[in-house]
């Protein structure tokens, strides 16, 4: 989520669909409480997830 520009070539490193990618992202930002990726990435980063 932090490294890749395109959902597309996200969703090729991970080895799913694009849509099952957009999905996990979605998830990760709900469960976060995220306000966006970007924000996600911030709180991620912080819980030490990566």
């Amino acid at each position: 989520m932090c490294t890749v520009s395109k959902d597309e070539t996200g969703a090729r490193q991970v080895g799913t669909a694009l849509r099952t990618y957009r999905r996990y992202i979605s998830e990760l930002i709900r469960i976060l409480g995220a306000e966006n990726r970007a924000h996600a990435a911030l709180l991620a980063r912080e819980r030490g997830w990566i």
